[in-house]
């Protein structure tokens, strides 16, 4: 009888089973650590006795609200509180046993608690710490308190759109300033891992979040050349048939777009100012997709002016069918997944975002080989939590 071949084994994720201390809070932390969890990372979670902001927000399910599991799904947590005596010599005798440590204290926190990166690395050399801030370590904004709301409003987002649409200035509608932050944080801790793995050596990150919204912004260099450019790439929501449709350029363009393409002529009489120009091409091109008897033969016709358009859809449409998420181990909860298909890795989560000092025993045991008793006795100290 032929033997079967065997079958290959399924890929596993990317990163080696690094250790992280995820010691941050909200969003701009534990969202890197996520993201490490889920390509591989060990993640251990440290929660205190206060609540996380993002358990304010969404359905409790496994005992965790809707933001903190997207935040923390996959991740094992320890229970500490800080400010018992003996708090400090435990996270010291994590932090020894760690890769990466990542926070987000106010500046001078962590130095105060005694679990600054000078004394860390003194203990682990090889220790990659994380410090994310609003404003940086320093100067006169450093101990200011920096949700993603503030850093939209600081980092000139929010006058820049209210400018361009002609009414007062409104908060975005996700949390893009910590989500930036978290993305900007883990290429980061992956740059200096990659460089330990030449050196040996571990280092200190600082990472501002006014500082990784300014980066990522496409449009700095208008800024930065002098220019005053109208930020040209912003798309344009327009009335069509079956309902609003964005054109990915401003009216502007969009006119030359089609007008070039011989499908709009210019209703502008000769010698008209600009203003005027401006506002009966705009009509024009309204009025011309409100001539298509229905959408289909509109959006031909945008796609054969190679023209960009994209149906204004919501929420709820881009995550139905379980799209852009996947499935959490162990709970009905669906958390959104990394957008990175490997040909020869496979991201995952492990399983739902932990209840406080769920992995009390199972982490230490792992980290620092205690025993029963040595959990009981931190337990007794005040030391540990336990829910």
């Amino acid at each position: 009888m032929t033997a079967m071949p065997e079958l290959p084994d399924p890929p596993g994720p990317p990163l080696p089973a690094w250790r992280v201390l995820d010691m941050s809070q909200a969003i701009s932390g534990p969202y890197a650590a996520r993201m490490l969890a889920d390509l591989g990372a060990d993640v251990v979670r440290v929660d205190g006795p206060r609540t996380d902001v993002t358990e304010y927000f969404g359905v409790v399910r496994d005992g965790r609200a809707g933001m903190f599991a997207q935040m923390n799904a996959g991740k094992r947590s320890v229970a500490v509180d800080l400010s018992v005596a003996g708090a400090t010599r435990l996270i010291i005798d994590l932090a020894r046993q760690a890769d990466v440590l990542i926070e987000n204290f106010r500046p001078g926190v962590m130095d105060r608690l005694g679990l600054g990166y000078r004394q860390l690395s003194a203990v682990n050399p090889a220790l990659i710490m994380l410090s994310v801030s609003g404003f940086g370590p320093d100067g006169p904004d450093a101990q200011r308190r920096a949700l993603a709301p503030v850093i939209h409003a600081e980092s000139g987002l929010l006058a820049r759109q209210a400018e361009l649409d002609e009414r007062d200035p409104v908060d975005l509608p996700l949390a893009l300033a910590d989500t930036l932050t978290a993305l900007h944080a883990t290429i980061a801790l992956l740059a200096a891992l990659h460089q330990r793995a030449v050196t040996g050596q571990g280092q200190h990150i600082d990472l501002s979040m006014l500082a990784a919204v300014a980066t990522s912004d496409d449009h700095a260099h208008a800024i930065l050349d002098g220019t005053g450019e109208a930020y040209s790439s912003r798309g344009t929501i327009w009335q069509a048939p079956g309902g609003p449709l964005l054109i990915a350029a401003p009216p502007k363009h969009a006119w030359a777009m089609l007008s070039r393409r011989g499908l709009i002529a210019d209703p502008s009489p000769p010698g008209s100012d600009l203003p005027t120009r401006i506002r009966l091409r705009q009509q024009a091109i309204q009025d011309w997709m409100n001539g298509f008897a229905d959408r289909p033969g509109l959006l031909a016709a945008l796609e054969s002016a190679g023209v960009a358009w994209a149906e204004v859809r919501d929420s709820q449409a881009v995550f139905s069918g379980g799209r852009h998420s996947v499935p959490v181990p162990g709970s009905e909860r669906r958390v959104t997944g990394l957008p990175y298909a490997f040909s020869a890795a496979q991201p995952s989560v492990r399983g739902p975002a932990p209840r406080r000092g769920e992995h009390n025993a199972e982490a230490l045991a792992d980290w620092l080989g205690m025993d029963e008793t040595a959990i009981a006795a931190l337990v007794q100290a005040g030391v540990l939590l336990t829910g």
